[in-house]
């Protein structure tokens, strides 16, 4: 180039003519290409097309309309929770949107999510084994409700990964499960391990499948071998907690795991790797309950604690001090509800007998 031409400034970017039909046929493909899930793509498309319908004279090529149809979609009275979803949702397309010279701006790039009270709901332990005897474990599917309802408390499983399990992925040698990046919510594998009692149910559950049933063919399914979905589980679980007198819901279970984890010891980051969290920012919600109940029991602090343990098929109540119980829980990281079961509570004892004679 010569010394005495002059270089061409870009002085603006000329939009893209597009309509919402191109725009969200454009979008929905790049987001699966950058490997969102198919309920994800799902609830991209309900929340674009939603606020499409509510406002169909928002044209896309008119960014003053737009803005003023966003601020008025996202004036409605709703709950923060589904106030935040939208937001997300809707702001992550139309990030894109300008990335792809399709909007000058984003309408919402100055919205901030509203606090949303805690959607985290703890089962207590009387209710746990009450529910866990529910299920009619002479039934296919009494078998299917008391293994999933253990694996889910047993592992902090989430019940779309749970429902998608496959019996080549249950290793009973090694007591783990595998979870396929493509069955996690955040695309990224993990291992989890099992407690005995859960194995030996799922064990169970798998024996009981008819011969025909390939391994194609999810460890929890429907009684006739199809594919059980997440709102099937739902509404099965919700009514067994109808007839104990609870509402629970398969979530729940995922709580309880990840708060009984904190309470004996377990550490945040082991919690974030187990539950499969993308990051702390959810792991820290359970931290913080979990230390609410850490101060609600200093308010009442006993010079010692009792702890059950077995010795010749009797139940002896053991003095420990303080400091050796936080020991103890440091050693083995267990739901409340796991020693309810004899082969377990047999297990912790055999520990606790090793490591404090008596």
């Amino acid at each position: 180039m010569s010394a005495g031409k002059k270089k061409t400034r870009i002085s603006s970017v000329r939009m893209t003519k597009t309509s919402w039909q191109q725009a969200v046929e454009q979008y929905l493909p790049w987001k699966k290409a950058e490997g969102r899930s198919g309920r994800t793509i799902k609830d991209y498309y309900y929340h674009i097309t939603h606020f499409i319908k509510v406002y169909p004279d928002a044209a896309i090529d008119d960014y003053t309309s737009l803005k003023r149809a966003v601020i008025a979609y996202m004036a409605e009275d709703v709950k923060p929770a589904y106030y935040n979803n939208k937001l997300v949702y809707l702001k992550t397309f139309f990030t894109w949107c300008v990335n792809e010279s399709i909007l000058p701006d984003n309408p919402l790039k100055s919205f901030k999510r509203r606090k949303a009270d805690s959607r985290i709901i703890d089962v207590k332990n009387k209710s746990l084994k009450e529910l866990l005897s529910i299920p009619n474990q002479k039934t296919y599917t009494g078998l299917r409700d008391y293994a999933l309802l253990l694996l889910q408390l047993d592992t902090g499983i989430r019940p779309k990964e749970a429902l998608s399990l496959q019996v080549t992925e249950v290793n009973f040698r090694s007591l783990e499960i595998y979870i396929k990046a493509e069955n996690a919510k955040t695309r990224i594998a993990r291992t989890l391990p099992l407690s005995p009692i859960t194995a030996k149910a799922i064990q169970k559950l798998i024996n009981a499948r008819p011969s025909e049933w390939d391994a194609e063919i999810p460890v929890f399914c429907t009684f006739d071998g199809r594919k059980w979905s997440v709102n099937g589980w739902y509404k099965q679980l919700s009514s067994h907690g109808n007839k104990i007198g609870i509402r629970v819901f398969p979530y729940q279970l995922r709580h309880t795991f990840a708060l009984e984890f904190l309470r004996n010891g377990g550490n945040s980051f082991a919690l974030q790797k187990t539950m499969g969290h993308a990051d702390l920012n959810m792991t820290k919600r359970y931290v913080a309950l979990a230390d609410e109940d850490v101060k609600k029991q200093h308010t009442k602090p006993p010079r010692f604690l009792t702890l059950l343990s077995l010795k010749n098929g009797l139940l002896k109540s053991v003095n420990i001090a303080r400091n050796d119980i936080e020991l103890i829980q440091r050693g083995f990281n267990r739901p409340r509800f796991y020693y309810a079961f004899p082969s377990m509570k047999a297990v912790s004892i055999f520990r606790l007998k090793k490591q404090y004679p008596q």
